[in-house]
C-alpha cells in the first residue's frame, strides 16, 4: 500500500443487483492507495447482493444521508436503478466540481441528473443513444476523462478506470 490517497474519501453507490467486478475492483484499488471507501446505499446497514447473487455488500452510509461535501469523489458502478438520493448526489458532485467515476451502465444516474450535457464520455453501447440525446458527446474509448468526470464502458477497463479515478484524486 503507497498511501498516495490517505485522507481522501470516496462514496461508492451500491444497491441491489450492482455489478460485482465493478464495486469490488475499484473498492480494492482504492484502498490499496489509502482513500478511505464509503458504500452509500438507499439503507445504511442494508447487506445489497450483486446481480448474479454472488457478491454481497453492506452500505456503510444511506445516500439521504450522504453529503457531497465529505466526499471528494464518487464512484457509480452498473446496475444502479435510479434511485432520487443517489441521483441527487450524483448532480450535486457533479455541480460541485468533485470528481464523478461511472463505468458501464452508471452513466444512466448521471443522464437522470442531466449532469452530461456538452460532456464527452463513454459507457456500455446500449445506453450510448441515451448518452445522446441526454446531450453527451459518446465516444468508444477504454476510459474517458472530461473535467471532473470520468466514465468507461465495461468490466474489462476497471484497470484503466480505477487508474484514471486515483489520478484524479492525486490532482485534485
Amino acid at each position: 500500500m503507497s498511501g498516495r490517497l490517505r485522507g481522501k474519501r470516496v462514496a461508492i453507490l451500491v444497491e441491489e443487483g450492482f455489478d460485482a467486478r465493478e464495486v469490488t475492483d475499484p473498492i480494492a484499488a482504492l484502498r490499496a492507495e489509502a482513500a478511505e471507501v464509503v458504500l452509500v446505499g438507499v439503507t445504511a446497514g442494508v447487506h445489497y447482493r450483486d446481480r448474479n447473487g454472488s457478491t454481497t455488500v453492506t452500505a456503510d452510509l444511506a445516500a439521504s444521508a450522504a453529503r457531497v461535501q465529505d466526499f471528494d469523489a464518487i464512484v457509480i458502478p452498473g446496475g444502479m436503478r435510479m434511485r432520487h438520493a443517489m441521483v441527487d448526489l450524483a448532480a450535486a458532485a457533479m455541480a460541485a466540481n468533485k470528481s464523478v467515476a461511472a463505468i458501464c451502465r452508471g452513466a444512466q444516474v448521471l443522464i437522470s441528473a442531466d449532469a452530461i450535457r456538452g460532456r464527452t464520455l463513454t459507457c456500455w453501447p446500449s445506453i450510448a443513444v441515451d448518452v445522446k440525446n441526454a446531450g453527451g458527446l459518446y465516444v468508444d474509448r477504454p476510459v474517458v476523462r472530461d473535467g471532473n468526470l470520468i466514465t468507461s464502458r465495461k468490466a474489462d477497463d476497471l484497470e484503466a478506470f480505477a487508474a484514471a479515478v486515483i489520478d484524479a484524486l492525486l490532482t485534485s
